[in-house]
């Protein structure tokens, strides 16, 4: 997988994960519903971004976050959601 610099971004209860490139950003977007929950809603990947791995990494990033947080995610995203499925030595990190 690529290297990407993800920045994350939290306003209130909404945060997201962003990846900048040439003027596009690849996002996954995710709500804070308490410390211990996030509900990951939506990732948003251009097609500048196809093929680069750029959502996986978005997700690997929450994985890894939620992990080290100690919080849990709500997969609501069908991408997320898929992935969660792909990766089952994630299934620590998601409350489904």
């Amino acid at each position: 997988m690529s290297e990407f610099d993800i920045q994350r971004e939290l306003d209130g209860a909404k945060g997201r994960y962003v990846i900048r490139q040439d003027g596009a950003e690849a996002e996954l977007t995710y709500s804070v519903t308490s410390p211990t929950l996030v509900i990951a809603d939506h990732t948003g990947v251009p097609d500048v971004f196809r093929g680069t791995g750029a959502g996986l990494a978005l997700v690997t990033r929450l994985v890894a976050d939620a992990r080290a947080e100690g919080f849990k995610i709500v997969p609501l995203c069908p991408f997320v959601n898929a992935q969660r499925r792909k990766h089952p030595d994630w299934a620590d990190a998601f409350n489904v």
